[in-house]
C-alpha cells in the first residue's frame, strides 16, 4: 500500500463522515416542509425496519405541507405511528388514503433546540473526521515499519493527513453555519 492509498483511503472516509452530517441535518426542521425531515423515520412493518421512503411517495404541495402516500394502504397506520414516535414534534393526519403533516410556525425557543441538535450532529462528524486521522495515522505507522519507507516521506504524509482533517472538519463548519442561518430566519 502506497502512502497514497493512505491519503486517498483517508479521505473517502471523511467524505463519507462529511455526508452522514449532510444527511442529519435534512432531517432537522426548519420552518419549511422537506421530504427529507421523514424519509429515514423507520417504520415496523411486514415484520421488520423499513424506511419511510422505501414504503411511500412523499411530496410537498404547499411550503408548510408534506403528504405521504403510502403504495401498500395496510402501511398507513404504521406510517403514522412511526411518525408520532418520532422526535419531530409533528401530528400526522391521516386522510383517505394519504397521511398529511402540517408544519407549524418554529417558536424562538424550539429554533434554539434545534441550533443545539445540529450543533450535536456536527461535533459528532468533526469528532468522526479526526477518529479516521488517528486510525489512518495508526496504519501508516505500522506500514512504515513493515516497508521501509523514510521519514520525509510519512512525515510529509503525515501533514497532508492533517491538512485533509482540517478541510473536512472546516466543510462541516460551514455546513453548521448554514443550517443554523436556515433555521434562525423567521
Amino acid at each position: 500500500m502506497s502512502l497514497d492509498d493512505f491519503l486517498l483511503e483517508a479521505e473517502d472516509k471523511m467524505s463519507k463522515t462529511e455526508q452522514v452530517v449532510v444527511n442529519q441535518f435534512a432531517g432537522v426542521r426548519t420552518g419549511k416542509a422537506s421530504p427529507a425531515l421523514v424519509e429515514n423515520v423507520m417504520v415496523e412493518v411486514y415484520g421488520s425496519q423499513m424506511r419511510v421512503r422505501e414504503l411511500a411517495g412523499i411530496t410537498t404541495p404547499e411550503p408548510r405541507t408534506l403528504t405521504i402516500q403510502p403504495w401498500d394502504v395496510n402501511s398507513l397506520h404504521p406510517i403514522e405511528k412511526a411518525i408520532q414516535k418520532s422526535n419531530l414534534g409533528l401530528s400526522p393526519s391521516i386522510q383517505g388514503k394519504t397521511i398529511r403533516l402540517f408544519f407549524p410556525e418554529l417558536s424562538e425557543e424550539r429554533r434554539q433546540e434545534f441550533v443545539k441538535i445540529i450543533r450535536k450532529y456536527a461535533e459528532d462528524g468533526r469528532v468522526a473526521i479526526r477518529h479516521v486521522r488517528r486510525d489512518s495515522m495508526d496504519q501508516l505507522k505500522k506500514h512504515t515499519h513493515d516497508s521501509g519507507t523514510t521519514e520525509d516521506e510519512v512525515k510529509q504524509t503525515e501533514k497532508e493527513l492533517q491538512k485533509l482533517t482540517d478541510e473536512y472538519a472546516a466543510k462541516i463548519d460551514v455546513l453548521v453555519a448554514h443550517k443554523e442561518k436556515e433555521i434562525m430566519t423567521v
